[in-house]
């Protein structure tokens, strides 16, 4: 069940949490890409700031989490029919264990460029949880035992598990848009048992009631606003937020399409939702945070409907928004107007998310090659690098490294 790599001494030293999560979650410690670590690399090569490169066993494309020393990545074996959980000691790179979590023999269709071990785990300071999405979901402690799992919540997703889970006080948040079944849930963190299961609702325009239009591969966002935590999860035709307590509808937004996957932001009182304006064409939207019901014009401050990508999530930073679709074009929009600032081609096809590190933007496309953008309302690149491999997970920050996942390693790029 689980191939220990190391001497139990070793694993024992990172039985005990020692330091606050550095980025515990897809896209950071507050799930929108953000790190002011001020000694992460510009620059590197194969043979240049590579602390430590670890081949990854199995496929998979969740995006890397850091905590307590520890660096956490979910992988498939045998076609997907074995789903493992791995941990990586962060400062040498060496596999610490590498535990199978599941097993199915229902693996289930997926995308060409998706796989079966695609959302990313996330960690508070005791457990890891990791998400497959119908295949099910498990919690692990530290030493990589198994603490509970659930494989009861199937759902239909003819593209493969996208949508990572996010955790928040007692709650691990799921969203499971398939075609036969939408809905929101909330598991309580110690013992996986469903404290609230939210179906989706505004489905009305969609004629095939149990089928491919209902389908979507967000990543839900947790805030803090007015007074109330809430959960904001977009899906097919519509964004809604839920209440964290009770899982009741705060508000909701209809738009055309289905199979959203960009996580929503929030800053200036606005939330920053993709939805789309007709299928395959992405939007942004700004809806005012005090919105309730269903979103009124007067709510909608502005939307930009153009250059949009379907899988990158944007990067809100200061006062500007960072996005690049997935033909590798970029834009700088005015985070208050959706004023285009600038837009630049940077070259081939991109999956990742960019993320802020610094007073920089690390933009990483599909063929390894990454670009650093400064921060602000002037285009000046300055630096661009290039790896092997094929890069579809999203970078992650910790003490000072940048951590990337391509298709066969993990890489910890990190100043000498």
């Amino acid at each position: 069940m689980c191939r220990l790599i190391v001497s139990i001494a070793l694993v024992l030293s990172f039985t005990a949490p020692v330091a606050q999560a550095q980025w515990p979650q897809f896209r950071g410690p507050d799930g929108q890409g953000h790190s002011d670590d001020q000694n992460v690399p510009m620059n590197w090569s194969e043979n240049e700031s590579i602390a430590w490169k670890s081949a990854i066993p199995g496929e998979g494309w969740s995006s890397p989490v850091i905590s307590n020393g520890q660096v956490w990545l979910t992988s498939s074996h045998d076609g997907g029919k074995s789903l493992h959980a791995l941990c990586l000691d962060e400062k040498s790179g060496q596999l610490l264990f590498d535990v199978e979590v599941l097993t199915t023999t229902s693996v289930g269709p997926k995308h060409v460029q998706n796989g079966y071990a695609s959302p990313t785990p996330v960690l508070d300071r005791e457990r890891a949880y990791v998400h497959f999405g119908p295949r099910g979901t498990a919690c692990l402690d530290l030493k990589g035992n198994v603490l509970w799992k659930r494989t009861d919540m199937p759902f239909d997703l003819p593209q493969g598990a996208a949508s990572s889970p996010v955790l928040h006080k007692d709650k691990l948040i799921l969203i499971c848009d398939g075609t036969d079944e939408q809905y929101v849930t909330a598991l309580d963190k110690m013992t996986g048992k469903t404290l609230w299961k939210s179906p989706r609702q505004h489905l009305e325009r969609i004629k095939d009631k149990s089928g491919f239009f209902r389908m979507a591969y967000s990543t839900a966002l947790v805030v803090d606003v007015n007074g109330s935590t809430q959960v904001i999860a977009s899906g097919a035709e519509h964004v809604a937020a839920y209440d964290f307590e009770t899982g009741k509808e705060i508000w909701w937004h209809n738009y055309v399409g289905f199979s959203q996957v960009g996580r929503p932001s929030f800053g200036h009182g606005l939330f920053y939702v993709i939805g789309s304006v007709a299928q395959d064409h992405f939007c942004i939207y700004a809806i005012k945070s005090d919105a309730n019901g269903e979103v009124k014009e007067s709510d909608v401050v502005w939307e930009n409907p153009n250059g949009i990508g379907h899988v990158p999530s944007p990067l809100l930073y200061k006062s500007e928004i960072y996005v690049v679709d997935d033909g590798g074009t970029a834009q700088c929009l005015d985070a208050k107007t959706g004023e285009v600032i600038w837009r630049e081609r940077l070259g081939g096809r991109f999956r990742c998310s960019p993320i802020q590190v610094g007073n920089h933007i690390y933009f990483v496309n599909q063929d390894g090659k990454a670009t650093i953008v400064r921060a602000g309302r002037d285009y000046v690149v300055d630096a661009t690098n290039q790896l092997e491999g094929l890069f579809l997970a999203s970078p992650a920050v910790a003490s000072g490294a940048l951590f990337l996942r391509s298709d066969k390693h993990l890489y910890r790029i990190a100043k000498k």
